[in-house]
C-alpha cells in the first residue's frame, strides 16, 4: 500500500541573542509583535515543582471573555469605544472561524480594527480595502483596516457613519468572539458584555512531571545546536513525543540533538486561553528570578504560540493559513541574563521582526 506523505510546511525563522542586561535589546518591543496568543509553555530541566512566586503568576493571568454571537458592528458602541478602547489595550478575535474559508475579524490594543473578507462580503461592505496580499491569479479576499482612535472615526463622524452602516444594514457580520482587556479588566468590557451572552474564563494551567529527559547541553554565549533541531526536540517534549527513537516503533523520528546530557527530572508547563503580551513580560520576569537561584541545570524555556486563525500575524501584518499557519517564539533563557530568541512563521507570511 502506498501512502501519500505531504511535505512538512516550509518555515521562517529569525534567531536572535541578547541580554536582558542590554538596554538596546529589542525583545520586549519583539515578543509585543505577537498580540494574539493561545498558549505559553515552559519547560525547566532539573525541577520537580514550580517555585510558589513563578505558580502564582502561571495563575494570575488575565480573564477573558467569549461572546456568543457578537455583531461585529457592536465593536462600534460608543460606550465600548469610551471604556475600552480609547483607554488602555483591547485583544478582541472571531472564535471558530478558520482565515481560508470564513470571514475573520481582531480588534488590536493600538485601536484597529482589522477584517479579512471573501470578495461577496468586501463588496457588501463597500469600504475602500485592500486585496489580500495571498491572492493568487484572481482576487478573492481582501483586508479592511480602520484605526478606530482616528478623529474621522469618532461617533458621529463620517467614516464612523459609513463603517457602522455597512456592519449593520448591508454585511451584518456576526461571530463568536474572544475579548480581554488590560489594565481595566473584565469590568471596563461591561458596556459591551450586558447586552449578549458571555462566559468568562480563566486561562487553564496543566503542570506535567518528567523524568530521565535527554536534554541538549546548551550555553548562552553560542549555538549549541542547530535552532531548528532544538525547537523540533522542545516541541516534542510539549506534546509528550518521545525522542528515544526506538527501532521497534518507528512512530517517530526525533532525537534530542547533540551534544546532549540526561536530566533526572523536568518540569513542563502550559498555559491555555487569550494570553496577553502583558502576562507574559510579567511571566519573563519570573523565570528570571527563578533562574538566579542556584540549580543544576542554568537554562528554561518559554514558547508563545499565536493563534493559527488570526487575521494578523506579527504586528499588522496579514497571516494566513497555508499548510501549518503557526506563528510563535521561544524563548531561551539562561543563568546569566543571556538570552536566545527565535521567532517563527509560516513561510508564506511576513518575516517576523
Amino acid at each position: 500500500m502506498s501512502v501519500d506523505v505531504s511535505p512538512t510546511p516550509q518555515s521562517l525563522l529569525v534567531c536572535d541573542r541578547s541580554s536582558f542586561l542590554d538596554q538596546k535589546n529589542r525583545l520586549n518591543s519583539q515578543v509585543e509583535q505577537l498580540r494574539f496568543n493561545y498558549k505559553v509553555s515552559l519547560l525547566l530541566p532539573e525541577c520537580g515543582s514550580a517555585p510558589s512566586h513563578l505558580d502564582s503568576v502561571l495563575n494570575s493571568f488575565s480573564s477573558f471573555c467569549v461572546i456568543r454571537n457578537l455583531p461585529i458592528y457592536e465593536l462600534l458602541d460608543r460606550h465600548f469605544l469610551e471604556s475600552a478602547v480609547y483607554h488602555g489595550s483591547v485583544y478582541g478575535l472571531s472564535y471558530g472561524t478558520r482565515m481560508d474559508e470564513d470571514n475573520c475579524v481582531a480588534l488590536m490594543p493600538n485601536g484597529r480594527l482589522s477584517l479579512s473578507l471573501d470578495k461577496d462580503s468586501y463588496e457588501l461592505l463597500g469600504l475602500q480595502g485592500k486585496p489580500s496580499r495571498f491572492n493568487h491569479r484572481t482576487r478573492i479576499r481582501f483586508v479592511v483596516s480602520i484605526d478606530l482612535t482616528d478623529s474621522n472615526m469618532a461617533p458621529g463622524g463620517q467614516g464612523y457613519l459609513r463603517l457602522l452602516t455597512g456592519l449593520k444594514s448591508r454585511l451584518q457580520l456576526q461571530t463568536d468572539f474572544l475579548l480581554s482587556h488590560h489594565p481595566g479588566g473584565i469590568p471596563s468590557l461591561q458596556p459591551l458584555l450586558s447586552r449578549f451572552e458571555w462566559s468568562e474564563h480563566k486561562p487553564k494551567v496543566v503542570h506535567r512531571s518528567l523524568t530521565d529527559l535527554a536534554c541538549p547541553v546548551l550555553t548562552s554565549d553560542q549555538w549549541s545546536c542547530d535552532p531548528h533541531s532544538f525547537l523540533e526536540w522542545l516541541g516534542a517534549v510539549d506534546a509528550d513525543i518521545s525522542s528515544e527513537n526506538s527501532s521497534s516503533t518507528f512512530l517517530s523520528s526525533w532525537v534530542c540533538p547533540e551534544p546532549q546530557r540526561p536530566v533526572s527530572q523536568a518540569l513542563s508547563v502550559s498555559v491555555c486561553g487569550l494570553l496577553l503580551p502583558q502576562d507574559l513580560h510579567r511571566l519573563t520576569q519570573a523565570l528570571r528570578g527563578y533562574l538566579e537561584q542556584p540549580r543544576l541545570e542554568s537554562w528554561a524555556s518559554m514558547t508563545v504560540h499565536g493563534f493559527v486563525d488570526s487575521v494578523v500575524s506579527w504586528g499588522e501584518n496579514e497571516h494566513r493559513v497555508h499548510r501549518g499557519g503557526h506563528n510563535f517564539y521561544t524563548l531561551l533563557m539562561f543563568h546569566n541574563h543571556m538570552y536566545h530568541l527565535h521567532l517563527a512563521s509560516e513561510a508564506k507570511d511576513s518575516c517576523p521582526p
